[in-house]
């Protein structure tokens, strides 16, 4: 049996990424800062990045969180209802991780260490880890 593999261009994983990324902070009601942030982008960047003729590349950084924000993503929608799936990472957190700050500042500020270590939290929690 002869398998051919797939290969996607960086181009459209990108595009595929944003567009998924975008989704996810229209669900979670991220203002422009807080979701050009935590991609690490400029707010002018994630806004034209936004848009689905973006031209633009992501770097390897990047790329890494957006993949781990939409794990954080899917873990809330599997383990929580609607509501608080979509409020939870930008509520207070008493969590080991938050210290009583909303999971978002969390993330913005340890960067992709700490988006890593929420998804791994998250993955835990509901038994995956």
């Amino acid at each position: 049996m002869h398998v051919i593999a797939k290969t996607r261009e960086p181009a459209q994983i990108n595009a595929v990424a944003l567009k998924a990324y975008a989704r996810i902070a229209d669900a979670w009601a991220l203002s422009v800062k807080e979701a050009a942030s935590l991609a690490d982008m400029s707010e002018s960047t994630w806004k034209r990045a936004r848009k689905p003729d973006f031209a633009g590349e992501l770097t390897k950084d990047q790329l890494l969180r957006l993949s781990a924000v939409i794990g954080i993503y899917k873990s809330l929608e599997l383990y929580f209802s609607d509501s608080l799936a979509r409020s939870w990472f930008t509520r207070p957190n008493a969590g080991p991780l938050f210290g009583g700050s909303r999971p978002i500042d969390a993330a913005v500020e340890g960067g992709l260490p700490q988006i890593l270590a929420i998804r791994t939290y998250l993955d835990a929690l509901r038994g995956g880890a």
